[in-house]
Formats: structure tokens, sequence, C-alpha cells
């Protein structure tokens, strides 16, 4: 399925359920390595960035078996440490196979990591917190090659809040030596659900949530049944899908306790929120208000990889707003191809465009370049007059299990061809 097809025109109403967390199954799938035990992760959302994940495991070893309501993971027989090949290249969340590995085999090699095209994503940070736990790396012809005689416990102090390298601290941190600390960890809530995964394996971890984590290495880990939680991205989507488009949605199962930000931002366009026991539910007239300044920041700020949709609906809000993207360069891909369907938006710098709203939107055929990226684009195609065809829709699949069928639940026309 390369491309979708949009009718537009069409206000949202009902309700879909939001599907599990892509960003929390991905590190807790690379945790299943630290215990020889059998691990059921339930709530795992079936999309291509799993599929790829799934694909790693089983070529070190893993026994994974896709069950109706999630996967089990059975790594006792994990003795296979390099990482190479297609299903690396194109996913950045590899990479947390790295603390894994060097927790489990002591050692690791694994290929300069892919993903979405979205700014400069060093892995620097990564690789120099890991040498302060013990482990020593070498490049040749592009591979990475890691190894420890042993990991140890490390106080370490990110310069910025990475998830990514946050993520591989505590990886490695659980089956270390003594204690690591990590000040300045990212405290995205993806991050407290991998350590609440470990922690229901037996590790200990003191300071989930904050930025400042103490990982108490050396514990035994065991096997267990974990729930992923939702995924307040996809339910960030979805949510601004309905801004744009006018209607009222009940989102089933939204984690609304993780998107305060998200909902300050709906209140600011002149949507009405509200939680219930079932989700959020989001009302919208489709005619959004421009805001003054949207900047993203690490969480709970306004996240990133919900950028693309909110400048979308901005498209159609009356006046001028600007949108600041403080996390990456080179995000604002998505405007080329916005414009193309009619919108005003002009980009100042690598990190700032201008939005003159107040545009109705016009079905053209655009292409996807990134992931959320791609989502942005479905949301234009909802609310543009007209048909609109999104190619480049691999990209959409990494993240969304759907998109299609829980658009067409709300009501929408939208097929993928």
């Amino acid at each position: 399925m390369d491309s979708i097809h949009i009718q537009g025109g069409i206000a949202l109403q009902g309700k879909v359920c939001i599907q599990g967390s892509k960003n929390a199954a991905l590190p807790i799938l690379a945790a299943t390595l630290l215990t020889v035990e059998q691990s059921y992760i339930k709530n795992c959302p079936r999309i291509a960035d799993v599929y790829a994940m799934v694909s790693l495991l089983r070529r070190l070893g893993c026994l994974v078996t896709w069950r109706e309501d999630g996967l089990s993971v059975d790594s006792s027989q994990v003795g296979r440490e390099a990482m190479g090949g297609e299903a690396v290249k194109g996913m950045r969340s590899s990479l947390c196979l790295l603390g894994a590995l060097l927790g489990r085999c002591g050692e690791a090699v694994l290929e300069h990591p892919g993903g979405c095209v979205i700014g400069e994503r060093p892995i620097n940070l990564h690789l120099w917190a890991l040498e302060q736990m013990g482990v020593t790396f070498s490049e040749e012809e592009g591979m990475i090659q890691a190894r420890t005689v042993g990991l140890h416990g490390a106080r370490i102090i990110l310069p910025m809040p990475s998830v990514g390298a946050t993520e591989n601290i505590i990886l490695a941190g659980v089956m270390a030596e003594d204690d690591t600390s990590i000040e300045g960890a990212a405290k995205e809530p993806e991050i407290a659900a991998l350590c609440r995964y470990l922690q229901s394996c037996g590790a200990e971890i003191d300071g989930v949530g904050t930025d400042h984590l103490v990982i108490h290495g050396g514990n035994k880990l065991y096997g267990t049944e974990f729930a992923v939680p939702s995924d307040r991205i996809v339910a960030g989507t979805y949510l601004m899908a309905c801004i744009g488009t006018g209607g009222c949605v009940l989102l089933e199962g939204a984690p609304a306790d993780e998107m305060a930000a998200v909902l300050e931002a709906a209140s600011r366009m002149g949507a009405s929120c509200w939680t219930t026991e079932e989700g959020i539910c989001i009302q919208s007239s489709g005619c959004p208000k421009a805001v003054e300044r949207l900047t993203t920041l690490p969480y709970p700020g306004f996240p990133t990889d919900l950028q693309s949709a909110a400048l979308t609906v901005l498209t159609a809000a009356e006046g001028r707003s600007i949108v600041e993207e403080s996390i990456f360069e080179n995000r604002f891909r998505v405007a080329q191809e916005l414009n193309r369907m009619g919108a005003c938006v002009e980009q100042l710098d690598a990190h700032t465009v201008v939005v003159q709203g107040a545009k109705q939107l016009r079905g053209a055929e655009v292409e996807a370049r990134e992931l959320r990226g791609g989502a942005a684009l479905v949301i234009a195609g909802l609310m543009a007059r007209g048909e609109t065809r999104v190619t480049g829709c691999p990209y959409i699949y990494r993240g969304y299990e759907n998109i299609c069928r829980d658009f067409r639940e709300l009501g929408a026309r939208i097929v993928s061809v």
C-alpha cells in the first residue's frame, strides 16, 4: 500500500481506540534481551518499526511469537551480536539494542542506524555515556563495534535530555556493577514505561519520571507480563485532525495525563477538550484560531512529533501563526507539500516558520518524506477541498497501525491503495 487517497471536507465524528505506543514498545522489546526468561508484552502496536524490531530480535536468537493481544519473547538462546542488514538501516530505535546487548553479551556490532531524515541526530552522546560505563568502541567500514569486559556504574551528566541516550544508559545500567546515576535525563513518558517494565522484571530504579535517575545494577531480571501504554502521539495526531476538520471525537484510551501541553495548544486553537473515564473528548468548529507562537520542547512541553500536524491545522486559522522547532532542524519539509495544496507557509530559518492562515487547502498529490510529516499530510487531505493522494506511505506505516481504518471509523472518506 504505497499511497493513500482522501476525499476531504468531512467533519470527523465518533470514537477511535488509540493503539499502543511505538516509542514505548521499541525500547521495552530491546529490554527483553536482559532476561533469559519469557516476557509477554501486551498492547504492542502492529506497525512497521515493531516488525523490524521483531526481525532483529529473531536474528539475535530470540523466539518471538505474535499472539492476539501482544508479543511473547523468549530470549534464552540469544548469542548473536551482529545487527547489520536492511532492518537496522530504516529504524533508529535499533540503536537501543546497543545498551541491551552490552548488558546481555558484553559486545555488539551494528551499522550506523537510519530512520527518518529530520535533521542531525548524532549518536555520539550514546557512545560517550556508555564509555563512562566501561565500553570501548571502534569503527570499521561503517560498522560500530562495542565491547566491555564488565559494565560498571557511573555518574553521567547529560548535556541535553536525549531520549535515546537515556534509554541506552538505563538498559546497560540495570546489568552493571554498582549504581548508575543519570542527571539531565529525558523525562518522556516512554522512558518511565521502560523503567516500569524493568522494575516488573526485578530491577531497582529510583527517580522514575524525573530528570535524575538512579539505576541500582546487578539484580537478576525475570520474565514478566507488561502492557504497553497508549500512544500519545497517535492520540495527538487524531486530535489535531479533529481541530482541522471540525467535529466531535472521543479518543478512547488516550493518555490525558501525558498530553497537557497538547491539550493546552488545542485550547489555544479554539477547540474544546475534556477528559472522561474512556479517554479524551474533543469538539471543534473546524475554524481554528491562530496562535502567536507554538514552540516544541522536550517533555512535558509540546512534542516535536506533533509539530507538523499542528502546522497543518494552522494553515486554516484566521491570522498569522509562528511555529518554532527547538528539537530538530530540517523538520519543516512538510511545508513545501502544504504550499502545493494552497497553504502559505514561509520558512524563516532551520527552526522557524510563519503561517499565514485562513487558506482553504486544495486536494493535490503530495509526498510523505518522514513519519510525522506524512501523517500531517493525511490531516491536510482530510481538511482539503477535493481529492488528495499521499504517496510515500511506508513512512506513515512505521508509526500508525491503520490510519485509514481509524479515520474511516470517524466518517472520513479515505483508502490505502
